[in-house]
């Protein structure tokens, strides 16, 4: 089999409502969409969700990477040797995660396809419906409750909490909030990097009182010493969870060695596709450490890709693939079931969509 072309194309994916989180406020994504052809008429799709902040990347820098280095590389090639594929492009695009991972998206979803298998039982996976969180982002008080008891008879079991602007309107929202719900949901705080050490040290006190599972990424991505200072600080009351400081299998190696985060975020788009991802999860289940299923503001297609790459994991114990629920025109939303808060991937070959 070899690949003959590639379409390149970006959508705009337009939000329910803005979101914020403690360093942006969106109302809406650009995806980069990928399809590549090959000479036996099997079809593979991808998609990157950029986050500048992140990655450094922008629909603008991944569209052009796809078209003017990805696509060059991969006419004439055999999609099915992906692997060396893959670690080609990552010679020439180390820098841009985003655009990696949506062609390894495409590649595997080609390989499962060819091989006749869902995606997630071609990577040793088995089938099964998953719960994810759900995000709140930063909003008023009541805005906050409302929306958290509508996710709650949405049949959500796990909500997350957005913060980092203010420790404390956070510490009242979380206090409230559990008020709010009661103890059959739980509760998750994502501070994006927005707080002190010691802003970080009121959070994790509030949040181990009200029996939170985690806080997941406190502090700035570069103040990589902070998770070992509040690990020993929260003296096992409530997990840490990296994020944005660990954006692939290096990074959380580094993590690991410096003995800092309990738990690691793994998101396709940050991490460079499934491959590297799987590596980023063998290293820290090689740890002792588990990890969470990932996602930017992303189409449905990128969340079907976390989602079969995570049922190939018993060590990927959460999933928080939400990021294109609350869009309104996702060519690709299709691209996975959600029923009363679950996730659940379809048993057709591949990613199971066709765009």
């Amino acid at each position: 089999m070899n690949i003959t072309s590639c379409d390149i194309w970006p959508v705009r994916l337009t939000l329910q409502e803005p979101f914020s989180i403690a360093y942006m406020t969106i109302d809406h994504a650009v995806n980069v969409f990928m399809r590549i052809h090959t000479d036996e008429g099997i079809i593979g799709y991808g998609c990157g969700g950029p986050d500048e902040e992140v990655t450094g990347e922008h629909w603008k820098t991944i569209a052009h990477a796809l078209t003017y280095t990805a696509e060059p590389l991969l006419i004439g090639e055999d999609p099915l040797n992906g692997t060396h594929l893959m670690q080609t492009l990552y010679a020439e695009l180390s820098d841009q995660p985003t655009a990696l991972n949506t062609v390894d998206m495409a590649l595997m979803d080609i390989a499962a396809k060819k091989a006749d298998m869902p995606l997630y039982q071609y990577l040793g996976g088995r089938f099964r419906p998953t719960d994810t969180s759900i995000t709140i982002g930063i909003q008023p008080f009541r805005e906050t409750l409302d929306k958290a008891a509508d996710w709650k008879r949405q049949g959500f079991k796990r909500l997350k909490l957005k913060g980092g602007q203010s420790i404390e309107e956070d510490i009242e929202k979380i206090l409230r909030l559990r008020e709010h719900i009661g103890y059959e949901v739980d509760i998750v705080f994502d501070a994006n990097q927005g707080y002190t050490l010691e802003e970080a040290k009121q959070c994790i006190s509030a949040l181990a009182g009200i029996k939170a599972l985690f806080i997941e990424q406190p502090c700035l991505k570069t103040e990589l010493s902070a998770f070992s200072l509040l690990r020993s600080a929260a003296q096992g009351m409530l997990p840490i969870m990296a994020d944005e400081s660990t954006l692939g299998p290096e990074d959380t190696l580094e993590l690991i060695i410096r003995g800092s985060a309990d738990l690691y975020n793994i998101k396709l788009a940050k991490t460079g596709g499934i491959r590297r991802a799987m590596q980023m999860d063998a290293i820290a289940s090689a740890a002792g450490k588990k990890t969470m299923m990932g996602s930017m503001d992303e189409a449905a297609l990128g969340i079907a890709a976390g989602l079969h790459t995570l049922l190939a994991s018993p060590n990927c114990i959460y999933a928080d693939l939400d990021g294109s629920l609350e869009f309104t025109d996702d060519p690709s939303q299709q691209a996975v079931i959600l029923k009363n808060g679950q996730l659940i991937p379809h048993r057709k070959p591949g990613l199971g969509i066709d765009l």
